[in-house]
């Protein structure tokens, strides 16, 4: 299966390197609007440069186009490929606005090609093993969780390039940096009805937020606490996960969430608890999660089936993203829509 990079910045890198993993995928070209940023590509892929995404879309016989360019030119370019039907993968998050976003999944839609959404952390051994647990029913009800991520992201990353930080093309750290753990949250507690939140731009020179704090209802009637960061001294601090139930309470954390903090489950022996927490330790980060993303991409191709992040999945984050702004900006409670997207192919 042949795929392209649109963007060739940091992101990128992942992509071409999980593409070089999977067997029968090969990476055959790529476009920026800076050639600088394609050799590493070309010299090391072989892949073909292009200048021009339409002559590449033209030119090449291409199956997957992985888009890595910034948030707020995502909906332009993933019409533009979908409109070439070619099958995407795309960047979290989906897009800048809800109306960006049922534009490209319409176009996708419209144009019969796959979509899938760059969520990697649902396939970290602790996440998928937690998913599991709350699964099985041993938690029981829910009767709260929280989602904290206390990072540091200092002036220099935000200066590396101007659209860094900004409302329109990036967002802050709620937008950029917990917008996987807003997801893996979604993912475990279903749809949220009402949110109220705060934010502030504290120690960073940007538009967006530096810091935030949010409060959340769940549809079941759970309750949720969400903190986002990136002004922590000196470097990553906290991202963790804690799910409290009726039979057990569970929490993911460290500095990237990929352990077992706390684990205790009625009826879970000690021998049971230590050796999670142990088979987790033996490979934290397990396969890379792009990997899992461009390989369940195939699969949605071949078999002609949904990828298991499709955009409406991908929508659901930002949804509550820009709820969640909305609250702050206007100091009041959101409630979302509890109308929802479908797609289909």
């Amino acid at each position: 299966m042949n795929f392209a990079i649109v963007g060739c910045g940091f992101i990128a890198k992942k992509h071409a390197d999980s593409i070089k993993e999977i067997k029968g995928a090969r990476l055959i070209a790529v476009s920026d609007k800076i050639p600088t940023n394609m050799r590493r590509y070309t010299e090391e892929f072989g892949a073909t440069p292009y200048l021009d995404l339409e002559e590449m879309l033209s030119s090449e016989s291409i199956d997957v186009v992985c888009i890595c360019t910034p948030t707020g030119l995502h909906a332009p370019l993933a019409i533009q490929v979908a409109n070439a039907k070619k099958h995407i993968i795309l960047e979290k998050p989906i897009a800048m606005t809800l109306e960006d976003t049922d534009r490209i999944i319409e176009a996708c839609h419209k144009n019969q090609v796959k979509l899938s959404i760059v969520h990697p952390n649902r396939y970290r051994p602790v996440v998928k093993e937690l998913k599991q647990i709350l699964d099985s029913g041993a938690l029981g009800d829910i009767s709260h969780a929280n989602a904290i991520v206390n990072w540091n992201r200092n002036q220099e990353y935000y200066n590396q390039s101007p659209w860094r930080g900004t409302k329109a093309l990036d967002g802050g750290a709620l937008l950029n940096q917990a917008i996987h753990n807003l997801d893996l949250l979604l993912w475990f507690m279903g749809d949220v009805e009402e949110v109220y939140s705060m934010e502030a731009t504290r120690l960073r020179k940007i538009e967006a937020e530096d810091v935030s704090n949010g409060v959340l209802k769940f549809s079941s009637g759970a309750l949720g606490m969400v903190q986002a960061s990136t002004t922590v001294y000196p470097k990553n601090f906290e991202e963790s996960i804690t799910l409290f139930g009726e039979n057990g309470t569970v929490k993911i954390g460290g500095s990237n969430a990929l352990y077992f903090e706390h684990i205790e489950i009625k009826g879970m022996s000690s021998k049971e608890k230590e050796g999670l927490i142990n088979q987790v330790k033996t490979e934290p980060w397990g396969k890379p999660g792009h990997q899992h993303i461009l390989e369940d991409m195939m699969e949605a191709v071949e078999m002609n089936i949904e990828p298991a992040i499709n955009g409406v999945e991908g929508r659901k984050s930002l949804e509550l993203v820009l709820a969640m702004y909305e609250s702050a900006e206007k100091n009041t409670p959101i409630f979302l829509s509890k109308e929802k997207v479908h797609v289909s192919y």
